[in-house]
């Protein structure tokens, strides 16, 4: 499945698709630079390693690419259901995705919100309640997007993987009515997405 969204920034398109194994040199190599450009491998722990095993995580759940022609310009995980070995706080009837990494090259033309949209869209497909996900509690960027599209802080699932690592666990309620889907308040039952103090 693939959907193509006009990209406001030129007048080519940008297509979200499934990715083929074909894909996975450019989505590993594109993943380790944006964590590494985020600051996620400051403290290298051997997540290098995990984020460039893309057919490791393939057999997990969905990997979805934004792509433009042929360059490979974003990629995520999406798990429909709980339960994975990368499935990290979802529980049943949730939908999760990890992973979520824009080139850097490529970044600020919408791209990580494209891919969240998508993840979001399968969600609703599968019959999902709800997506989580967990988030560095120190990238503004992200979380400010997150909190624009609808997402939650859930902090009793916030988590540490490792030590020095704190992890924000987030959520979006796909049961809320579609008029709650951008730009508006969240539901008054959890806090708005911010940085823990």
């Amino acid at each position: 499945m693939s959907t193509t969204i006009p990209d406001s920034g030129t007048s080519d398109s940008i297509v979200i698709r499934t990715a083929t194994p074909a894909d996975y040199a450019a989505i590993a190599e594109l993943t380790v630079d944006a964590y590494e450009a985020d600051g996620h491998l400051a403290d290298e722990n051997g997540y290098r390693e995990t984020l460039a095993d893309v057919a490791g995580r393939a057999s997990a759940g969905e990997i979805l690419v934004a792509a433009e022609g042929p360059d490979v310009l974003g990629a995520v995980l999406f798990m429909a259901q709980p339960g994975s070995a990368y499935s990290e706080i979802a529980r049943s009837g949730e939908a999760e995705f990890r992973m979520l990494a824009v080139a850097p090259k490529a970044q600020r033309r919408g791209i990580g919100e494209r891919l969240v949209r998508a993840c979001l869209d399968r969600a609703r497909a599968a019959g999902a309640q709800a997506v989580v996900i967990s988030a560095r509690d120190f990238i503004q960027g992200p979380l400010r997007l997150y909190a624009r599209l609808g997402f939650v802080r859930i902090p009793e699932r916030d988590w540490s993987p490792i030590p020095g690592v704190q992890l924000v666990a987030l959520k979006y309620d796909l049961t809320a009515s579609p008029s709650n889907e951008d730009n508006s308040a969240p539901p008054a039952a959890h806090a708005p997405v911010s940085p823990p103090s």
